[in-house]
Parts: structure tokens; C-alpha cells; sequence
């Protein structure tokens, strides 16, 4: 996947990441910078659960991803103290 794909990519995660977390985003660069680092991280927890299956396509990418930021930006909040209560 080229260079533009996974920012398209990060940019999108650390948006749906900001949705489904719910609360403030951390800004353009916040969220494109947590989406990046959530593909990372997003496949890094795919390869342990699933280690001969990779994400196809950009979907499936989008999706993997979102998971990784979802969790980073849960971390974050712990880390900061950020937490949205119920």
C-alpha cells in the first residue's frame, strides 16, 4: 500500500476511532497521527490472534486499523486521564 493509501487510511481510523470512543478528537494532525499509529498497532494485534491471515483490501485495512486506534486512544486516555465516564 503506498504512502497516500495509509494516510486515507489513518486519517479515516483515527476519525472512526473518535466516534467510537466518543469525547473530543485530538485535532486533524491528533487524529491522523492515532490512526497511523493505531495500523500499526492495529496490525500488530491481528498478527498475534490471526498469524496466517492478513487484511485485504482497503476495507479490510480501514477495519484493522480502526481496532488498533480504538485501543491506542483507550490507552491515551487511561495514560492521561481522559476518560469519558458513563
Amino acid at each position: 500500500m503506498g504512502i497516500i493509501a495509509w494516510i486515507i487510511v489513518g486519517l479515516i481510523a483515527g476519525w472512526l476511532a473518535g466516534l467510537i470512543m466518543k469525547g473530543g478528537g485530538y485535532g486533524l494532525i491528533g487524529d491522523l497521527v492515532l490512526g497511523l499509529i493505531g495500523a500499526i498497532v492495529g496490525g500488530w494485534l491481528f498478527g498475534l490472534i490471526m498469524p496466517s491471515a492478513e487484511p485485504t483490501g482497503l476495507i479490510g485495512s480501514i477495519i484493522v486499523a480502526t481496532i488498533g486506534a480504538v485501543v491506542l486512544v483507550a490507552i491515551v486516555r487511561l495514560i492521561s486521564g481522559r476518560a469519558v465516564r458513563a
